[in-house]
């Protein structure tokens, strides 16, 4: 029996409605965000899993308490997102006024360019892998529930794919990602799935 991982991206923000990056910020999920997790937790309610793990913030607790109603949910602080730095709380415009230079390089190159104040993604990946490693670890041979955010769900994707787009493997809200691990060999069977919001 494979070790099934079901990683999940929280629900819809006040600020990821208005573009603006969250990162450390500590928010709650909108009403839409909600929805969404509504529809989600329809669609999961039949699935065997055996455990849930969660970000510390307050929009993926709030996104695993609709999903996962009455279970009991394991917090770790090591699944936060990125922290954007000087970017935080701002939208793709106002950084570009306030700081054009570094925004384009980090656009371009994500991987080699720190935020001023923030963290580089190398240091996303590693904690991110650090974290879900223990937890794939701590559960051989049975599903897991995770419930994360956009930047955490791509770094680790990235690191099983080998891969440096970042932006690519970026989920929407809500979007479900399924990795299965036979042998400690990972397997990618679904990404960024949103059949349930349709």
């Amino acid at each position: 029996m494979p070790t099934k991982l079901i990683l999940i991206r929280h629900g819809e923000t006040d600020l990821n409605l208005k573009k603006r990056y969250c990162g450390f910020l500590d928010i709650a999920i909108n009403a839409r965000g909600r929805k969404q997790a509504g529809k989600l937790y329809q669609r999961l309610r039949d699935e065997k899993i055996d455990k849930v793990y969660s970000s510390d913030r307050k929009r993926a607790v709030q996104t695993a308490k609709i999903i996962f109603k009455k279970r009991k949910i394991e917090i770790l602080p090591g699944l936060r997102e990125m922290h954007f730095g000087i970017f935080e709380g701002l939208t793709y415009k106002q950084i570009m006024k306030k700081h054009p230079m570094v925004y384009k390089k980090w656009l371009k190159d994500p991987y080699r360019i720190t935020i001023p104040e923030g963290e580089g993604l190398p240091g996303l990946k590693k904690r991110v892998i650090a974290s879900l490693t223990k937890v794939i670890r701590l559960n051989k041979n049975r599903t897991i529930a995770v419930v994360a955010h956009g930047g955490v769900i791509s770094a680790f994707l990235n690191h099983i794919l080998k891969s440096r787009d970042f932006w690519k493997h970026i989920p929407k809200s809500t979007g479900l990602s399924v990795i299965e691990f036979r042998k400690n060999k990972p397997e990618i069977k679904l990404f960024n799935d949103i059949r349930h919001l349709n």
